[in-house]
């Protein structure tokens, strides 16, 4: 019997700064999260970064946490529940990090018989940091405790028509009735080195302002490009003035260049400029989390307005919008119809 699994990026157990520092802890010790060798990364992460941030991070946490808890976990649980109404066989859902593990994702499926899974990472955009650690923990997984497991995935869907389709809707519907002069595209953060990382040809990928825009092999990996990518096709289908929209990156870590140009210096330069009135969406994300609901929609509103803005409006997120759930759901009945290799 098949099965699909949607894998999320996890939240800690409370706001409590025990939890948070736990979650952290399995969080930044990814390999693929911060990729420096583990002497570098155990003395930054344990010695460093897991002495000083949690309290900041669970105060952080305690601004959005919702009454049912996490609002990510929620949203996922929601969206998962959504989408298993249209189709016919086992939907689970998981967590890259945190309690609700991989592992119990796809032991939750093998016992109601699945013996294929649909791996759905939710995230549109391919990056070391979300879809390949989803994909090299569940096969180390499947190795593991699941040998007789087959288990295909989804691609990055950053370029689906069907996709752009439905979050450029949703984009248009929530600015509906609402005045902006300039719509932000804010995209989740990444050091350039993970760029270059992740580039198959092993030349492409330069970080320059011809890259992402001369067609390569190295796209079918590159996030910047990829982002870059939603930000044009969504401006493409909603028509947008070349001048009134923008892509930008957040979350940087540590003394290394990340993506640029950074979402809060945007902001800043945006109200420096003049600019009074603007909307924000964050396309890396399905689901809102602390990133969209504490650092874009506080954070980010408050630096517009000390920058002189007026009206700073914050798009959510796709969470369970009906024609996203329909296409997840589409998406998961088509495949079931072909045969996956083992």
């Amino acid at each position: 019997m098949k099965g699909a699994l949607l894998v999320n990026l996890g939240s800690p157990e409370s706001p409590e700064p025990k939890d948070v520092k736990k979650y952290l802890g399995e969080f930044l010790m990814d390999e693929r999260v911060i990729d420096v060798p583990l002497w570098a990364r155990t003395l930054l992460v344990k010695g460093i970064i897991l002495n000083t941030r949690p309290k900041a991070s669970a105060a952080a946490y305690k601004k959005i946490w919702w009454e049912d808890g996490s609002p990510l976990i929620v949203l996922s649980e929601q969206l998962q529940e959504k989408v298993q109404e249209q189709v016919d066989f086992p939907v689970a859902l998981a967590m890259r990090y945190g309690s609700m593990t991989i592992k119990k994702g796809l032991q939750e499926l093998v016992d109601k018989g699945c013996d294929e899974v649909f791996l759905i990472p939710l995230y549109p955009q391919f990056a070391m940091a979300t879809t390949e650690t989803i994909l090299v923990l569940a096969e180390e997984i499947r190795q593991e405790f699941f040998p007789n497991l087959k288990i295909d995935s989804l691609p990055a869907f950053y370029n689906n028509p069907e996709y752009i389709t439905v979050l450029a809707n949703s984009i248009k519907d929530d600015l509906k009735g609402k005045e902006y002069e300039h719509l932000l595209f804010s995209y989740h953060g990444v050091p350039e080195r993970h760029i270059r990382k992740s580039d198959i040809t092993k030349s492409h990928c330069k970080i320059d302002g011809s890259c992402c825009e001369t067609a390569s092999k190295a796209h079918e990996f590159c996030y910047r490009h990829q982002c870059k990518e939603v930000t044009r096709l969504v401006g493409e289908y909603l028509k947008l003035e070349p001048d009134t929209y923008s892509t930008s990156f957040q979350s940087r870590l540590g003394f290394d260049p990340w993506l640029q140009p950074y979402t809060d210096r945007t902001i800043e330069r945006l109200g420096k400029k003049g600019i009074k009135t603007m909307a924000i969406a964050t396309p890396a994300f399905v689901s809102d989390c602390l990133e969209t609901l504490e650092e874009i929609a506080m954070e980010g509103e408050e630096i517009f307005h000390e920058m002189g803005g007026k009206e700073f409006s914050t798009i959510p997120c796709l969470n369970t919008n009906k024609d996203w759930v329909s296409l997840l759901a589409k998406w998961i009945n088509e495949w079931s119809k072909k045969p996956i290799e083992a």
